[in-house]
């Protein structure tokens, strides 16, 4: 059996409580999640990490380096703390073993530089996606037919955008150069210029929406709404990741993800404004 570890900041949430009966799942119990460690119990009132092992049938480790060491693969969780992920990664991202860092990657594209050279220098694949890249209705686009598009979905900027940036980055293929915000009561607009003159738009909805895009093409457009089962794909390139060591998204990819989600948050600072990419 491939045993995965689960690195997080605290346990008892969305994604640690799925992504084992997932993997086990996918994998007809080839893989399976067997040990974990976390930083801290939960600050939102969940499960401790003793409570959540117990229940969830994993084995407690008492430091990282013990997990790392019992384990065939790595995941780091930690998926709404990304200012969180410089300091779960180093160890991890040094074991040549494969790991799967969880969305958002960095809090700005400096710290992912950091991030992906702790992998680089010591030859560990890693990668790291929003789930929403593996959307169906995304994936059947082709790209090089794309002028520019506007999406929409829920929730804040800070923990949400990457759902949105994520599909954008990959469909655009190209770097974005600057961004503005324009706000709203319960929503906001983030507008993108890429570096290839192209242009792009995310609107999110705080108290909720649909994953949503119309996508401007050579021969007509698309309205899409999202509604295949994106988490099936990101589970089975998951594992075929853990199979083969062969990261399916560039890390060049990924910082031109972050680079646009950390102008974003400083436009929305500043609304109105141009903020240029770093």
């Amino acid at each position: 059996m491939f045993k995965i570890g689960f690195i997080d900041y605290y346990l008892d949430e969305w994604h640690a409580n799925n992504y084992p009966e997932w993997i086990k799942k996918a994998t007809g119990g080839e893989m399976q999640v067997t040990h974990a460690w976390a930083q801290i119990d939960s600050p939102k009132g969940g499960l401790t990490t003793d409570a959540w092992c117990e229940q969830y049938g994993i084995q407690k480790c008492d430091t990282m380096e013990e997990l790392i060491a019992a384990c065939d693969g790595l995941v780091v969780l930690s998926p709404d703390n990304a200012e969180m992920h410089l300091s779960l990664c180093e160890k991890p991202l040094q074991s040549k073993k494969p790991v799967y860092v969880d969305k958002t990657f960095a809090p700005d594209e400096e710290t992912a530089k950091k991030i992906f050279a702790f992998a680089e220098s010591s030859g560990t694949p890693c990668y790291s996606t929003s789930a929403l890249r593996y959307a169906k209705e995304y994936t059947d686009l082709e790209p090089e037919k794309i002028k520019g598009l506007t999406t929409w979905g829920p929730a804040s900027m800070e923990i949400y955008a990457i759902h949105q940036l994520e599909p954008i980055t990959m469909l655009m293929q190209a770097r974005g150069k600057r961004v503005m915000y324009v706000p709203g009561d319960g929503f906001g607009t983030l507008t993108m210029e890429f570096e290839d003159g192209r242009t792009a738009a995310m609107t999110h909805f705080e108290a909720g929406a649909p994953f949503m895009a119309h996508v401007c093409m050579e021969g007509g457009n698309q309205a899409l709404n999202v509604q295949s089962d994106f988490w099936a794909v990101f589970i089975k390139v998951l594992v075929d990741f853990f199979r083969t060591g062969k990261e399916p998204v560039p890390h060049q990819e990924t910082l031109n993800v972050i680079a646009l989600r950390e102008a974003g948050m400083k436009a929305v600072e500043k609304p109105f404004e141009w903020v240029a990419l770093s």
